[in-house]
Order: structure tokens, then C-alpha cells, then sequence
């Protein structure tokens, strides 16, 4: 296994005997010497770099540090910054430590003699097969800095499309999920209070309020167990999607029949379909490899499937426009453009403008999916908490109208 790239600190003298010290990353001290003596630079002292008392930290990388990596490299290289020297640039500036030393680690990996596309391919955690096609092509045909734009424009739309999404989903599940601490907070802690006052009325309790009273006993003497369920369940549905390709592909089914949902879910697989096509035929890939690639970019089992079999139409020389036909699952719009691509041999720029039409589409779909659920959501929490309300001052109300 490879060693982690560390930053070393070094003192030394230089070829006319002046003291130099500096900085350098590298994956070993030995590495480091070899360095500064191919610099001419003779080595007095080398040590790792000790860490700042208050430092940032390493955390997780993100699907967005990718993202901003890709435009500062893209940038740098337009600038004329050499490749090796751009990647120390973003190394060196970067505030996670975990993306510090992956860039680190890539230049490291250039400098011992990989291409660019080599280095990537090592981290395949971070760069998938997509990324590394793309700069394999840029720099065979010597348009790295073009395909990196390429690159950095499509990681920018696809995580604009991703935050879309999760903001459509996020909103009703938080409300959702406090209506339920909430109400759970009444059942276990309030309403057992007004049981005791019941007690000394002496009368029979409304209906309503005996339900609510039998379902804040049963909460108070097997909370335990529900959260036991609830997290198993958690826990359970986690490892199904992890480890089970059938339940994934039955749960995307589903997710694409979900009123309001499914059809945010529908047009976000064709952006996704439609602007990786787009950057894969623009950088020159063959139709049937970036169908390949296309298909995990996609974002739903079943569209990916779908892909797949595309592909292998497309293999035995079929039409593109004619494969997405039978799938059954593109807008007549969607395949008219390709059709119109294939013909005028401007894929690229067709499937481009589909792309940006349903990120569009999927913006405002969310929009109007926010505005629709908000006073829904409002209305649910007024029904659920009000009803707590007037079940527990229901006897109140009776009792006054006795007296």
C-alpha cells in the first residue's frame, strides 16, 4: 500500500553555499533528499511539518471539493501555470486536510513519471471513470485544458442538480421529522399531566381523549421498543441499499411513480443523461464507451439499465435515437434532438441544450413542489398539534358545560 504524501520542512545550502529552507510534499524523507539534490540543493536537515494547533482538520471529501478542484485546475492551466506547479498552488491552499493530500498526492504521482490521467486513475474513490476518460482523451489529443473545462462546467451542473434535488426532499422530511419529535414530546410528557387532572373529574372522558390518553400510555411503556424498530429499520434500509442491487432497482422504481417526486426524478436522470453524453462526445469519445459511463452518471437504476441496453444496441449498429425510442422512458423532445444530432453530427451541441432545458425544468419543478408543500406541511402540523390540543381540553370544555 502507498504511503500518505506528508509535508516536509528542509534547511540546505544551494550550489554557491547560501543557506535556502523550504517546503515540500512528498510520500517519504527519502524522496524529499533526492528532490533537493536534482535541485542542487544539499540537504542539512528534513523534518515533517508539525501540524497547527488549530487546524482546520481532515474531514471527509465531498463530491463538491472535486468540483472546485476541477475549475481551479482548469484556470490555472488556461493561466499557463504549469500542471505540476498548479496542483502544489490548490494543494498547498486547501483548507481540508484530507483534499490536501490527495492533490498532494497527484502531483507526487506526475512527478514520479504517471500522465495525469494515471494519477487520477489511483483514486478511484474520488475520480470515477468518466473523469479520467475525459483527461485520458484531453491529453491524447492534446486539449487537456479544453477537457478540463469540459470537466469543470459538468461537475459544477451535476452538483447544482444534486443540491436541487436534496433540496426538494430535505424540507418535508426535516418538518416531518419534528412533527413527529414533537408530538411524541406531547404524548410522553404533557399529556400524562392532564390524565392526572381527568382523574379527579369523576366523569366519563370523550372518546377522543381516552384514544389519546391509550396512545401516550402505550408511548411511555414501549418508547424503547419503537426506537428500537424505527432504528433497525434504519439501519436495515442502509444496508439493503448498500448490498442489495434488487432492492435499489425496486426503490428508483418506485421513487419514478412518486407523485410530484417521480417526475423531479424523471427529468434530473435525463440532465444527467443528456449533459454527460454532451461532455463525453464533445472530448471525441466513441459513442458505445461513453454510453457505459453515462449509465452510472445517470443517477437512477432504471435509467442506467436502460442505458445499458442503449449500448448494446447501439454496438450492434443501431440508431441512438432509435434505441431511446424503445426504452420507453426519454420525451418524444429528447429523442427528436439526438435524432437532429446524429444527422448534423452536432451531438454535443444538442444534447447540451437538452441538459440545460431540464436542469431548468428540475429547478422549477422544485419550486413549485416547495411552494405546494409548505402550506401542507403547515396544515398537518396544525392538524396533529391542534388535535393534542383539543383532545386534552375536550373534558374541560364538557365539564364547563355541565356546570
Amino acid at each position: 500500500m502507498a504511503q500518505e504524501v506528508t509535508m516536509f520542512v528542509w534547511e540546505g545550502t544551494d550550489r554557491n553555499g547560501a543557506r535556502s529552507k523550504g517546503e515540500l510534499s512528498s510520500r517519504s524523507e527519502s524522496t524529499v533528499r533526492a528532490e533537493l539534490r536534482r535541485q542542487g540543493i544539499k540537504p542539512i536537515k528534513i523534518k515533517k511539518k508539525p501540524k497547527p494547533l488549530f487546524a482546520t482538520g481532515k474531514r471527509k471529501i465531498i463530491p463538491k471539493d472535486i468540483a472546485v478542484f476541477s475549475r481551479q485546475l482548469a484556470t490555472m492551466m488556461s493561466a499557463g501555470v504549469p500542471l505540476v506547479q498548479a496542483f502544489e498552488i490548490i494543494g498547498r491552499g486547501h483548507e481540508n486536510l484530507g483534499m490536501q493530500e490527495l492533490v498532494l498526492g497527484i502531483k507526487s504521482d506526475i512527478e514520479g513519471g504517471d500522465t495525469l490521467a494515471e494519477a487520477l486513475e489511483r483514486h478511484p474513490l474520488y475520480f470515477d471513470e468518466l473523469f479520467c476518460n475525459l483527461v485520458h482523451a484531453g491529453e491524447q489529443a492534446g486539449v487537456l485544458e479544453t477537457l478540463l473545462h469540459k470537466i469543470a462546467q459538468y461537475k459544477e451542473k451535476t452538483e447544482s442538480l444534486k443540491a436541487k434535488i436534496k433540496k426538494a426532499l430535505t424540507y418535508p422530511t426535516a418538518v416531518l421529522v419534528v412533527a413527529c419529535i414533537v408530538t411524541s414530546i406531547l404524548l410522553i410528557f404533557v399529556v400524562p399531566t392532564f390524565e392526572e387532572l381527568f382523574q379527579g373529574f369523576g366523569a366519563d372522558l370523550p372518546a377522543f381523549t381516552k384514544m389519546v390518553i391509550d396512545l401516550s400510555r402505550f408511548l411511555q411503556d414501549s418508547w424503547y421498543v419503537i426506537l428500537g424498530i424505527l432504528v433497525g429499520i434504519f439501519f436495515g434500509f442502509r444496508e439493503a441499499m448498500r448490498r442489495s442491487r434488487k432492492f435499489n432497482h425496486f426503490l428508483h422504481k418506485v421513487l419514478l411513480k412518486i407523485p410530484a417526486i417521480g417526475a423531479i426524478v424523471h427529468k434530473a436522470s435525463i440532465a444527467r443523461f443528456a449533459r454527460t453524453l454532451s461532455t463525453m462526445s464533445a472530448a471525441g469519445v466513441p459513442l458505445v464507451e461513453a454510453l457505459s459511463s453515462v449509465a452510472g452518471a445517470t443517477g437512477n437504476i432504471v435509467y442506467g439499465d436502460a442505458v445499458m441496453k442503449m449500448r448494446e444496441d447501439v454496438a450492434t449498429g443501431q440508431q441512438l435515437q432509435a434505441s431511446m425510442r424503445q426504452a420507453n422512458l426519454f420525451p418524444n423532445m429528447v429523442i427528436q434532438m439526438v435524432a437532429i444530432g446524429e444527422e448534423s453530427g452536432s451531438m454535443d451541441s444538442m444534447l447540451e441544450k437538452v441538459a440545460d432545458f431540464f436542469e431548468e425544468e428540475v429547478d422549477n419543478a422544485v419550486d413549485n413542489m416547495s411552494s405546494l408543500l409548505e402550506p401542507m406541511i403547515m396544515a398537518f402540523l396544525g392538524i396533529v398539534v391542534g388535535g393534542l390540543v383539543v383532545a386534552m381540553y375536550l373534558p374541560i370544555f364538557k365539564l364547563g358545560s355541565v356546570v
